[in-house]
């Protein structure tokens, strides 16, 4: 009821803060292993490659919230995972060292998963068939995602200090006039007048390279 409450604020533009439970990846994993719904599935690699990045995964602890039949679909889905990052060349350090819990049968089928992933046929995981194409799409979109939001986070980052380093420099109106002049927007003739006697000045002084090097000795 808490936490409905709390989703509900937010939906109404009022996001209120919760206390935020440590996530049990391992859990969360088994879960989707037991639940046995094939978008879930096709999502497995994804949700593996986040617990790995973020050490949140570990085989044996998951292994134990499973049956003998459910640790089987675990390993032939760990198995398929690094078959997948292997074929999208997205395997890391700790893909590799996962590799090694996996028993001899489960690496015979990350082979047979990466043979087949390379003519895109349909493989099976605990007797249930899935699309090595909607596996690489699913997880193609999930790494096409996660890099726009970094590509926007890093040019915000720049933003903000191009902003900071103009505000040290310039005023509000010199700031304006500069990007209107590296925009190519039109300048009134007062405008015009303000930045060649002004704003002109400062960047030519801010372009010398004889003093942008003693700048940086001095910082």
């Amino acid at each position: 009821m808490k936490n409905n409450f709390a989703e509900n604020l937010n939906k109404l533009g009022f996001p209120v803060m919760e206390k935020e439970e440590a996530l049990d990846a391992n859990a969360v994993l088994a879960e989707v292993v037991k639940n046995k719904d094939m978008r879930l599935w096709d999502g497995f690699p994804v949700m593996l490659a986040n617990a790995l990045q973020k050490g949140l995964f570990d085989f044996h602890k998951t292994m134990k919230y499973l049956n003998k039949s459910d640790k089987d679909t675990l390993s032939e889905l760990t198995a398929l995972s690094l078959a997948l990052y292997h074929n999208l060349n997205m395997d890391n350090n700790r893909s590799k060292e996962l590799y090694n819990f996996l028993n001899l049968s489960d690496k015979n089928k990350y082979n047979a998963y990466l043979e087949k992933m390379k003519s895109n046929e349909d493989l099976f995981v605990a007797k249930r068939k899935m699309s090595s194409q909607r596996l690489k799409d699913t997880f193609r979109n999930y790494a096409f995602t996660e890099k726009t939001k970094l590509k926007e986070l890093l040019e915000l980052k720049d933003e903000y200090n191009l902003e900071f380093a103009l505000s040290q420099v310039f005023s509000p109106k010199q700031k304006d006039l500069f990007y209107k002049k590296l925009k190519n927007e039109k300048l009134t003739k007062t405008e015009k007048e303000y930045f060649s006697r002004t704003v002109k000045k400062r960047l030519m002084a801010l372009a010398n390279n004889e003093l942008h090097s003693l700048a940086q000795k001095l910082l």
